[in-house]
């Protein structure tokens, strides 16, 4: 299998290892009691669902820390757009070993394929448009890297990583600073040069933050209108974000208004896993 670019080889060694220490614990005592210790299995990955593939280095990862001796073929790559029944990889080896790593690297394909699936299918309702698809720091502890990985894989495109790379000046910060123009030149004299983003959630605000030229305004749970206004009041002053209520259902019509960007915890927090299965090939 080949990793796509993005994941830190170290970081997935890591977050696989641990994963395996939870679940195998002191040894899988359903295999040791019902396979004999040198049985070989070999067994296809195949989706049983259609969607868009990602985690195969992470999948791959499970197999090779359990059994380096395991043997793993991609017939797919990540970002790779699957048909219902699609075979995805195959792995053989060690039944025993196969059998201990499956969960774990079922686990990975099917939670960021589901995400890839989501985020892909967002990209394709504002294709139309210019507007670009972003996730949200609304990930999984501990996963992010993987979440927003599978974002890429996806066709979106990455915001910030953590609260250390840009400012995002939200309403809780507004309310502390003193205001939205006191939050900008606050953020401004304590890091020059970083990109700033601030959050308003009407026109009133939009106005109030534009006088302090921020690189990028989000606009929270604002109706169409209002968004299509700041559209045309901002004039391109700074890359404009919609955010909140995105669905399926209002994100083409949101494109539609002119915002540059539209960002989505969803495809993050609560997209459904896609259906991927292990089956061993019965020779």
């Amino acid at each position: 299998m080949t990793d796509f670019p993005g994941l830190p080889p170290q970081l997935v060694v890591e977050a696989v290892r641990a994963a395996l220490r939870e679940d195998i614990g002191a040894g899988d005592i359903t295999s040791a009691a019902t396979i004999p210790a040198a049985a070989h299995a070999t067994a296809t990955f195949g989706a049983r669902k259609p969607g868009v593939l990602a985690g195969l280095p992470l999948a791959e990862a499970a197999f090779r820390e359990v059994d380096p001796t395991i043997r793993c073929e991609a017939i797919l790559r990540d970002g790779a757009r699957m048909p219902a029944g699609a075979l995805v990889a195959s792995v053989s080896g060690n039944a025993r070993a196969v059998l201990a790593a499956e969960r774990v690297a079922l686990n990975y394909l099917c939670r960021l394929s589901g995400i890839a699936t989501a985020t892909a299918a967002l990209v394709e309702r504002v294709k139309h448009t210019h507007a670009v698809i972003l996730d949200t720091r609304k990930t999984t502890p501990g996963l992010r890297a993987f979440e927003k990985y599978a974002v890429r894989c996806g066709g979106g495109v990455n915001h910030r990583i953590g609260l250390y790379d840009a400012i995002l000046i939200k309403d809780n910060h507004i309310a502390v600073a003193g205001g939205v123009a006191a939050a900008i030149r606050q953020a401004r004299a304590h890091a020059p040069g970083v990109r700033l983003e601030i959050e308003v959630g009407s026109l009133a605000e939009l106005a109030n933050a534009m006088a302090e030229k921020p690189d990028i305004v989000m606009l929270d749970n604002m109706n169409l209108a209002d968004m299509r206004r700041a559209v045309v009041e901002v004039a391109g002053r700074a890359r404009l974000e919609a955010s909140g209520n995105i669905t399926l259902e209002t994100v083409g019509a949101i494109a539609e208004t002119g915002v540059d960007y539209i960002s989505s915890g969803w495809i993050t927090h609560s997209a459904p896993a896609l259906d991927i299965g292990l089956d061993v090939v019965v020779t």
